[in-house]
């Protein structure tokens, strides 16, 4: 962010203290959104991005950083974020966790468009032409050799007509692949279309095909890949979630659990049981909750395989809250970039439960409901005072997506004497 002649001036791939030359793109009053044309003069924490492709595709934003600066950087802008939007004033350490900055990501999306791929959701200009991004180095070494197998078949022709999308899942061994392939129309067979990806996918576990005009899904495979962390085995399905870094996984999930045991626990958000099943062995009762049918099918699934009993509900968290009786003693939540919500915040903290762990993708929707939770001053005036209030103990970043800009936050909360 920069100021010129009066305006605020947005400019990407820009480090602090930079001095340089820009195209204005799209102004609105007094901002104005530019594009980078030249770095005059850099800043000394530049670097030289490791993807030739950097700045075209749009599936990094920070590769000019060099890795500790990446953190620096995003400990500031979680501290002012919350500051600013939640009124929370944190002076506390907000503790790193960094696995490896490159080949860490297991789950990509890769698009065709005009015969153009994009890949972890790129967005190349409509006049390109097929951009050979053969190594993407965020990709783990197995989702990097699948993509360069697509590209391939792409210039070849042999990619089925009608592809729109592929997303493609590799476990946590990086040795096995699922795909989920999303067609026009099936032009073929699904069965024949089905061998053509696992002819040239020798890794291939398990493919979903869907026939957007049909609406309709052909499943070839067992539908799931399995992943380990933390001594449990996780089975997550076509249209599950889960996490995508397969470096910092087990730490994450260690210092989110850790130290916490009781009677009951409530997980929110709870996905295929990622946390629900570490709770299980360490508290009397634990209930989970998620919308989604088939990860709260796998989370089942799961429990039962590590022989531990799950009071499961397949609802949105924010409708759980409205209505539940249960007292949890620990409270995780792991929510979608929405996160909870300032009304289901207040339900939260009505809950009273002694401490609650929140994990977020996002400081601004985290900032809102932080608000809510230690009832600050920024807390939306629409929203009554919880009677119950908490207060922040610890604050961890867990660097998930080095070389973007996303920040996964983790925030553990007492309740407050």
């Amino acid at each position: 962010m920069a100021h010129a002649d009066g305006n605020t001036v947005f400019v990407p791939y820009v480090l602090p203290g930079e001095q340089v030359r820009v195209s204005a793109k799209k102004r609105q009053k007094k901002l104005l959104w530019a594009d980078l044309l030249e770095v005059i003069f850099p800043a000394k924490e530049r670097g030289k991005p490791k993807c030739p492709h950097f700045q075209r595709c749009g599936g990094c934003h920070y590769q000019h950083i060099s890795a500790a600066e990446q953190l620096r950087l995003k400990k500031e802008i979680l501290r002012e974020t919350l500051s600013r939007l939640g009124g929370i004033s944190w002076d506390g350490p907000i503790l790193e966790h960094a696995g490896e900055a490159y080949g860490y990501r297991n789950r990509a999306q890769w698009a065709v468009r005009r015969g153009m791929p994009r890949s972890l959701g790129y967005f190349l200009p409509e006049s390109s032409l097929i951009l050979a991004i053969d190594q993407c180095p965020v990709l783990s070494p197995l989702l990097a050799q699948t993509f360069s197998k697509l590209q391939d078949m792409t210039r070849s022709g042999t990619l089925p007509a009608g592809v729109q999308e592929i997303e493609a899942f590799a476990d946590s061994r990086d040795e096995k692949l699922a795909l989920n392939v999303a067609f026009e129309r099936f032009w073929k067979p699904a069965t024949e279309l089905t061998s053509v990806f696992h002819n040239a996918l020798p890794q291939l576990e398990s493919v979903l095909l869907l026939d957007q005009k049909k609406n309709k899904f052909e499943l070839s495979g067992p539908g799931y890949l399995l992943h380990e962390a933390g001594g449990h085995r996780y089975r997550v399905s076509h249209l599950s979630f889960f996490q995508v870094n397969r470096f910092l996984v087990e730490d994450l999930l260690k210092t989110v659990v850790s130290n916490t045991s009781g009677e009951s626990a409530l997980d929110l958000y709870s996905g295929v049981g990622f946390f629900t099943l570490p709770l299980a062995k360490t508290f009397g009762k634990v209930v989970s909750v998620d919308a989604n049918l088939a990860a709260t099918r796998d989370l089942q699934a799961n429990a039962e395989l590590a022989g531990v009993s799950i009071a499961s509900h397949n609802e949105q968290a924010e409708a759980f809250l409205r209505k539940t009786k249960e007292r949890p003693e620990f409270v995780v939540l792991d929510p979608p970039r929405a996160g909870l919500g300032a009304q289901a915040s207040r339900d939260l903290a009505e809950l009273s439960a002694r401490e609650i762990a929140y994990l977020s993708c996002d400081p601004s929707t985290l900032a809102r409901d932080l608000a809510v939770l230690t009832n600050s001053t920024r807390k939306p005036k629409q929203i009554d005072a919880p009677s119950k209030r908490y207060e922040i103990t610890e604050m961890h970043l867990f660097d998930l997506f080095p070389q973007t800009f996303h920040i996964e936050t983790l925030v553990r909360l007492r309740k407050a004497p």
